[in-house]
């Protein structure tokens, strides 16, 4: 029997994080131990780079880490495992 990992396609995310962010840690724990279970692509980009800035201008008043699946904002802030698994079943 495949696992649900096999059976998945990839989703790619992108994790806006800022220096010194113990919440960007976290959220980087989280999507780590997420690839176990799902086929997850990473993008990670610094706040403070050109492409980073220009994220922030799109989603204002949400603060780092903000993680995003192609134009829309799963999280920001502390990510919640539980609520990110949930999001990553409805494919």
């Amino acid at each position: 029997m495949e696992s649900s990992k096999t059976q998945a396609q990839t989703v790619d995310l992108t994790l806006v994080v800022a220096e010194e962010c113990s919440l960007c840690d976290h959220a980087k724990k989280v999507l780590n131990s997420l690839r176990n279970d799902y086929s997850l692509r990473v993008k990670e980009v610094k706040l403070e780079s050109e492409e980073g800035r220009l994220l922030g201008q799109l989603h204002p008043l949400l603060f780092p880490p903000i993680l995003l699946r192609g134009d829309r904002v799963l999280s920001y802030g502390r990510l919640s495992e539980r609520r990110l698994k949930k999001e990553l079943g409805r494919g």
